[in-house]
């Protein structure tokens, strides 16, 4: 399965809090994609937001985060992994 690193800008501020609860809105809806969301990492003084997955595409890693309110602004396959 395709793994993805999808960002989101603009998330400057963003608490602990928040952060999780975003994330968790994913985990709860990700199946219905076939989406595997790894791990999440944050930079509350840039606002950029990173996202690691599995997926089946890069369309149902946007849809998830469309659906849990956060739409990616970018969204990268990876195709080298070490």
């Amino acid at each position: 399965m395709p793994k993805f690193m999808d960002v989101h800008h603009g998330m400057k501020g963003l608490t602990a809090d928040e952060f999780k609860a975003a994330h968790q809105a994913d985990l709860a809806i990700q199946s219905e994609e076939g989406v595997t969301f790894e791990n999440a990492w944050a930079d509350t003084e840039s606002g950029d937001v990173f996202c690691l997955s599995e997926a089946p595409s890069a369309g149902a890693v946007q849809r998830i985060h469309e659906r849990a309110g956060h739409k990616a602004d970018e969204i990268h396959p990876l195709a080298i992994m070490l």
